[in-house]
């Protein structure tokens, strides 16, 4: 009877040890296929070396992706003289931000070598933009939280390019509506046409805005239309063979007209025109005269056609319209001898 008992405990208890073993071996076996696409601790991540193209991308996708996941990618370029390009695929949705932020549910592409998040994303959005290693490695990071998960996920196709050859990048411009009066002003002064700036100023109906420009109307008519002293189209060349002939002559001056009119709330364009303004040398003074100076002997104004940009009421933009500024300019001028007592 002693001996029946001890035999049923001893095959109960190597029974159960089977069973303990199995389970631990399941357990084992689980966490490595969990390995196979990424890792449950942040602290670990699965490297992938990079030699063509290749895809990473949220579990399950297109579909839901699973909740509480935690998966690091690490791209390593197996040459180190390339880059890794990232390209999202446009199917791209994972639980929507809070207050702007992407807290819970998200996918973050980080800079190895620095330590720099190049950019986090989440929500509906439209598909990130690409991304580019400045090294040959990257890593991505996905997360989501035990909440709303979403679909289809993510996708991202990487890429190997060459380190040589620069990616070009879209500086992120501004519109013209939002620009500071400086800004507005750097960026029209290195157009060259008119036609230039209206495109600028409104690519859509630039062509509209440019006609109205020319267009007189009964409220408004430049003075350019009525009075005859209109700047004209000069030889440059020309008048530069003139300065080179002549002194104290009356020859072209750039000047400024946000300067010249004091009008620091306006934009012209030109900013800049070219007037008659006395200069030169003096030689011909008599040798007792104290300083000769070229001074201007008869003095006309004359009207500029310029394009005005000023600040719309509420910040709507651009106002844009035609004016015409009154500029001064020396018809002649002369020597004048200044005497130690002038002094």
């Amino acid at each position: 009877m002693i001996l029946s008992f001890l035999f049923l405990l001893i095959s109960s208890i190597q029974q159960h040890g089977s069973e303990a073993e199995s389970s631990l071996s399941n357990k084992f076996q689980h966490t490595s296929m969990k390995d196979q696409n990424g890792v449950q601790n942040s602290q670990h991540e699965k490297v992938i070396t990079v030699t063509g193209d290749g895809v990473v991308h949220s579990p399950e996708f297109p579909h839901t992706y699973p909740r509480n996941k935690v998966l690091v990618w690490r791209l390593v370029a197996a040459d180190e003289n390339m880059q890794i390009q990232l390209t999202f695929d446009e199917r791209f949705g994972l639980e929507d931000p809070e207050d702007g932020i992407c807290k819970y549910d998200f996918v973050e592409i980080e800079e190895p070598s620095e330590g720099n998040i190049l950019g986090r994303w989440c929500g509906s959005q439209s598909a990130p933009g690409k991304q580019v290693s400045k090294g040959n490695q990257i890593r991505i990071r996905f997360k989501s939280d035990e909440y709303f998960p979403s679909e289809p996920g993510f996708c991202i196709r990487y890429s190997l390019l060459p380190r040589s050859l620069p990616v070009p990048e879209s500086p992120a411009v501004l519109p013209p509506s939002l620009q500071t009066m400086d800004m507005l002003i750097e960026a029209v002064s290195g157009l060259s046409t008119v036609e230039e700036v209206m495109k600028y100023l409104d690519p859509e109906r630039w062509q509209l805005d440019l006609d109205d420009l020319y267009k007189p109307t009964w409220h408004i008519l430049g003075k350019s239309f009525i009075h005859p002293r209109k700047s004209r189209v000069v030889d440059l060349n020309l008048l530069r063979e003139e300065v080179r002939l002549y002194s104290c002559t009356p020859r072209n001056f750039s000047v400024s007209l946000r300067e010249e009119l004091k009008r620091t709330d306006t934009i012209f364009w030109p900013n800049c025109l070219l007037v008659k303004r006395c200069g030169g040398n003096c030689a011909c003074c008599a040798q007792n005269c104290f300083e000769c100076q070229c001074v201007p002997t008869k003095v006309i104004k004359k009207y500029h056609e310029v394009l005005q940009l000023r600040h719309r009421s509420g910040g709507r933009g651009w106002q844009k319209s035609m004016t015409d500024v009154l500029l001064e300019h020396h018809e002649e001028c002369d020597c004048m001898c200044k005497s130690d007592s002038d002094g």
